[in-house]
């Protein structure tokens, strides 16, 4: 039986977003969320009932059309309406675990209590999550304020029988699929529709599955780096905690001390050297991939608050007998971290690449291109500029989303976001990373071969025998692409101490 998770006010961690991404678990709604949501409801219908006075979303109509007034036999149509007429994401279509981390973060946003939304609504939604039916949404669409209008369209449209869906490996019409599971469509009330487009859950998707892998490279990049000084026969002197002490920035005196204690007990870092001094891509790995630490850390509160946060609008009060209009949708907070979290991991890649470059230049008694019989065989020339490319794309993708904005609605919803951009910017460098890893992962393991008899330290060692498994040393020149398709599912699949 797989585990539940129960939706709540508790506060999600990136540990319970990742369980509920990568651990097959359901969902279900915890009394206290029921009780939130069924609670406001009532309120809305109650206040619907008791008076005519404009409630922007409610019985108005939306961004420049607030002051259309919707007469109530109206209301449920407006409602379907809204959803209809914004689902016009284009572009490639979202990939699907980000698609179900939007689902549950959709969820998680409407237990609060201060939607407005059905219990049936939100229920319906739980169902989807758990049966893996995973609305066909599209990159393109969301400018980040009013909410992720365009793709969270996409995502409500099989609530009502619209739009397609995959379910069990296939692409389906919604209707087809509500038919197979013998599920009614539903029907929204006043609000509903708002409260599912209005929210930043298509970027806080983008950013939460980020923030995961941003984590897993962090571990990663510190573990290769650490080969590569190695395989460089680097010097340990810059990681001395002397130097770290009267500089504490936090992630730099912690990338020092993984690196120190990832090359104990290694023959050759204790081996007399030649050379006086490092270049910087090596000597300066803790305050590179320290300020990087820092930055990722910055950004996952950011994310850690959006998630567990009401984004939608209006917002409903019922203890206090309030419906505030306002701009919780507004996704500067995520654009802003997104853009930052997006410079932090391409410096990681750009600094990799200038490791994989100094190992195969032919310095420190090691062959150029790190081949045996060069000439003949390239051996690792190539590679090199495949990482060159993707740093460089890495470069041109980093340049800010958060400073654009263009006007929209009329001139209602006049400042913008461009969130989503950012989102899928960064979730494109986190990609291109994986592979810049890996290039540099294959020249570091490939450098070493030239430092037998002399071992790495105990940990590398296990690592790089593991890696050997699915890449072999190279001999003489093969289809490297092959290789680097097999590294790169290698850093996303090997397991990572804590």
């Amino acid at each position: 039986m797989k585990p539940t998770h129960y939706i709540s006010t508790q506060t999600l961690t990136l540990s319970d977003l990742d369980h509920i991404l990568h651990g097959h678990s359901k969902i279900a709604l915890s009394e206290e969320a029921t009780q939130k949501i069924t609670r406001c409801r009532e309120y809305l219908d109650q206040k619907l009932t008791s008076s005519a006075a404009p409630i922007y979303g409610i019985n108005t109509g939306f961004g420049s059309l607030y002051n259309k007034n919707i007469p109530t036999d109206q209301l449920e149509q407006l409602q379907e309406n809204l959803v209809m007429s914004h689902a016009c994401g284009t572009g490639p279509e979202v990939p699907r675990e980000i698609v179900l981390l939007m689902l549950f973060l959709k969820v998680q946003s409407l237990s609060y209590g201060n939607s407005g939304v059905q219990l049936s609504t939100t229920q319906r939604l739980v169902d989807m999550f758990n049966q893996r039916v995973l609305p066909k949404i599209f990159e393109m669409g969301s400018l980040g304020a009013s909410g992720d209008l365009a793709p969270l369209a996409h995502l409500s449209l099989p609530l009502i029988g619209r739009g397609e869906v995959h379910y069990l490996g296939k692409i389906y019409q919604s209707d087809e699929v509500l038919k197979l599971l013998g599920w009614e469509s539903l029907h929204f009330k006043a609000k509903e529709g708002l409260a599912l487009l209005n929210g930043t859950q298509f970027m806080s998707a983008y950013g939460t599955w980020c923030l995961l892998h941003a984590h897993r490279i962090l571990k990663l990049t510190n573990l290769i780096s650490a080969l590569s000084i190695d395989a460089f026969d680097g010097r340990m002197e810059p990681f001395d905690s002397l130097v770290h002490d009267i500089r504490p920035q936090k992630g730099q005196v912690r990338v020092a001390q993984e690196i120190k204690k990832l090359l104990e007990g290694s023959q050759i870092i204790s081996q007399p050297k030649k050379h006086v001094q490092d270049p910087y891509s090596f000597r300066c790995i803790p305050q590179v991939h320290g300020a990087s630490w820092d930055a990722i850390q910055y950004v996952t509160d950011v994310f850690l608050t959006e998630i567990n946060s009401v984004s939608d609008n209006p917002n409903i009060f019922p203890e206090e007998d309030r419906i505030i209009s306002a701009g919780n949708f507004h996704g500067q907070p995520l654009a802003l971290s997104l853009d930052f979290l997006a410079i932090a991991l391409a410096e990681l890649g750009s600094i990799s690449e200038r490791r994989t470059f100094q190992l195969i230049s032919g310095s420190r008694d090691l062959p150029h291109y790190l081949v045996a019989n060069p000439g003949i065989n390239s051996g690792l020339m190539i590679p090199q500029y495949t990482a060159a490319s993707l740093v460089s794309q890495n470069k041109q993708l980093c340049t800010p989303a958060s400073i654009d904005s263009i006007v929209s609605s009329n001139g209602q919803e006049d400042h913008v976001s461009m969130g989503a951009n950012a989102a899928t910017k960064a979730y494109r460098i986190v990609n291109n990373l994986y592979s810049i890893l890996a290039v540099e992962l294959i020249t570091a393991t490939q450098a070493l071969q030239f430092r037998r008899p002399l071992q790495t330290s105990s940990t590398l060692e296990q690592f790089v025998n593991t890696f050997r498994q699915a890449v072999p040393f190279i001999e003489r020149d093969r289809v490297l692409h092959d290789d680097m398709v097999r590294a790169e599912k290698f850093l996303k699949e090997v397991k990572l101490s804590n």
